[in-house]
């Protein structure tokens, strides 16, 4: 079985993805009914059955309502995706994998292979079938390292695909069906971007998934929580300036932002954690960089919350992701105000050696200076520290009341205990410091304390799929080197050939690797009378494949040719027959003579280079007096790079 493919594993999750499916199928049933029903609509002009119809629109309009809640509700079980550590963490937002349907491609491949190779398909069988398992595997990648390899590996393998199997006019002709991750509803295109934009989708999917189980009341869990998010991030910021028209909503441009923005949101999340595990939070300076990291992830959490109330997104996010970003930037304003108090109410006043820098933190920590004595005075008085600290603490206490207001308005999340927790334990330790620090004969009236001034100390990235991580080979290799062999090229079909060798060898120049070139044809010589073409490709000697054949394998089959000849097979790649073409660096030959002209590309300098010196070989038929075949090695300005005369 794939590594990497976990598709037995009855967790939680697999059955997630299961009842999912299984909503996706039934959404697919409506919508099919609603095409019918508004075609027949459209079609009739019976005012009865304009009325039947309408009434079953209806029904149907309502019965996709309810199925994409309940799938808005499987796919808000948050729960499932995070750790099962005792700590409480604030739950991150996980995505569910897009859902795709089978597909059969062992017919469309060996006709295509027939068709187009002009090889016999039912010999690729074993490579299709290989390839069709793959894509199998990947439709339930493992939730870690092997699972996104696996991603990746079936992602590099559609590269070859494409060169492969899908020329540049036509289409295969099969449709990739893939299910939109948030609304369910399905889509399909032939083209293959669709297929790998989807899994790249998934790609990121998946690394959400992983970011949201990691215990994140541990340094490493953190660490890597911040790199899945990040790497999340990428995947869907890859997507977005890589492929465009996407046919489902979830990989349109609007929704790719918002993904992005809400990855970017986690990682920030993650950072104020990570502050708050690594620093001793009694000193001052401490105190205030949490409030600025506080203040940045409500920043960011605003920026996604309106992302996601923009009128093209907001009707197919998940209610419950809305609210839970809502009450998380509410949540974080309320942490900024409580630890600018705690720096201000439990922090000793500053030493005279302290002070210059307590003062230049402070300058900066607000977005508009507090009311009141200077920060000099501020700072090294205790009452008016305590005044200002109690006006962030009376705006924590608002925000944290304002976070749970919004918290309650989703039933959703309203199961969500953990998440209630963190929010309650937050508000109640806010009012415990205010009722500390609140003396009974205040008689001033809490001023407005100012906002906090965001700032982060650890800026997220985003990180871009690395796709080379996973090398893959070209399953359809057999077909050969695709410099040539790929669906964008045409060739005429193969020849057979059969060559005598003459006086001076065969008569043509070959060049390059994978396949052969000839290069050059000398007129009135051995291959132009057995019909080899400038710009024919060596696909074969004496029935031996050499589509893949290194220069020197050619030239030693060829060389070891008796008194009987040798057959080649060739091809000739259609719109190349004006050699020019061929790769740019066409043969100059001259009509006389076996020995072509010196052209620029191959002064005497390069010569001196033995890598691209060649050699003309000229082959004597075997005299009498010596039994074996000789040449002479004649160094000559030659044709082009690694090219040589037979």
């Amino acid at each position: 079985s794939q590594q990497g493919c976990d598709p037995f594993a009855q967790t939680q999750r697999s059955k997630l993805q299961h009842r999912r499916a299984r909503i996706n199928q039934q959404i697919n049933k409506e919508m099919r009914m609603r095409a019918g029903a508004e075609n027949l609509f459209r079609a009739t002009s019976n005012h009865k059955v304009k009325e039947t119809v309408a009434l079953e629109l209806s029904y149907v309009n309502s019965n996709l309502q309810l199925l994409k809640e309940e799938l808005e509700e499987l796919n808000s079980s948050m729960d499932v995706y995070q750790n099962d550590s005792e700590s409480i963490s604030v739950p991150m937002i996980p995505l569910g994998l897009k859902e795709t349907k089978e597909l059969d491609l062992l017919v469309p491949l060996k006709d295509f292979i027939s068709e187009h190779y002009g090889e016999e398909g039912v010999l690729f069988e074993k490579e299709i079938k290989e390839f069709m398992e793959l894509r199998q595997a990947m439709r339930t990648p493992s939730r870690n390292e092997a699972g996104l390899e696996l991603l990746m590996e079936y992602y590099n393998q559609l590269y070859f695909l494409d060169s492969r199997f899908f020329p540049p006019t036509k289409t295969l002709g099969v449709f990739f069906h893939w299910y939109d991750s948030l609304t369910g509803v399905p889509s399909h295109q032939r083209a293959l971007a669709f297929e790998k934009g989807s899994v790249l989708f998934n790609l990121g999917a998946l690394h959400t998934q992983i970011g949201a189980r990691q215990d994140r009341a541990s340094l490493p869990g953190l660490n890597q929580a911040i790199d899945a998010f990040q790497k999340a991030a990428g995947a869907f910021n890859y997507l977005k300036e890589n492929f465009s028209n996407a046919p489902s909503l979830d990989m349109s441009a609007a929704s790719l932002t918002m993904l992005v923005r809400l990855m970017v949101a986690q990682v920030q999340e993650c950072v104020f954690e990570k502050m708050t595990l690594l620093r001793a939070q009694n000193d001052f300076l401490a105190r205030l960089q949490l409030a600025q990291e506080a203040a940045r992830v409500e920043d960011v959490y605003s920026l996604v919350h309106q992302t996601m109330s923009q009128p093209h997104v907001k009707d197919y996010v998940p209610f419950s992701w809305t609210t839970m970003v809502h009450v998380k930037s509410e949540h974080f304003k309320a942490l900024s105000h409580y630890f600018a108090a705690i720096a201000l109410c439990d922090c000793p006043a500053p030493s005279d050696a302290e002070l210059l820098e307590q003062e230049k933190a402070f300058l900066q920590f607000h977005v508009t200076m507090p009311e009141g004595p200077s920060l000099h005075v501020l700072l090294q008085d205790p009452e008016e520290r305590r005044k200002l600290g109690k006006a962030h603490l009376k705006k924590a206490i608002m925000k944290h009341e304002e976070a749970m207001r919004i918290h309650g308005l989703c039933k959703i999340l309203r199961k969500m205990d953990i998440l209630q927790e963190v929010l309650s334990f937050a508000h109640k330790r806010s009012l415990s410091k205010y009722s500390e620090i609140d003396h009974e004969e205040d008689f001033f009236e809490t001023g407005e304390a100012p906002d906090i001034h965001p700032k982060t100390h650890q800026k997220p990235e985003i990180k871009s799929p690395n796709f080379s991580q996973v090398k893959v080979t070209d399953l359809f290799h057999r077909l050969g080197p695709l410099s040539v062999f790929s669906a964008k090229n045409k060739w005429y079909p193969a020849r057979r050939v059969h060559l005598m060798r003459g006086e001076n060898g065969f008569g043509f120049t070959l060049r390059g690797d994978s396949p052969v070139l000839i290069a050059g044809v000398i007129p009135g010589g051995c291959a132009a009378e057995a019909g080899l073409k400038e710009g024919d490709y060596i696909i074969s000697v004496n029935g031996k494949d050499c589509k893949w054949s290194k220069h020197a394998e050619v030239v030693q089959l060829l060389k070891s040719t008796g008194k009987e000849g040798v057959d080649i097979g060739v091809i000739t790649l259609q719109g190349s027959e004006c050699p020019k073409a061929v790769d740019g660096k066409a043969a100059v030959m001259s009509s006389g003579s076996g020995m072509p002209k010196s052209n620029k590309e191959n002064s005497r300098k390069s010569l001196m280079n033995s890598k691209s010196a060649s050699t003309l070989l000229v082959w004597s038929k075997k005299s009498k007096r010596s039994k074996k075949s000789t040449y002479s090695g004649v160094p000559f300005t030659a044709v082009g790079d690694n090219e040589a005369m037979y």
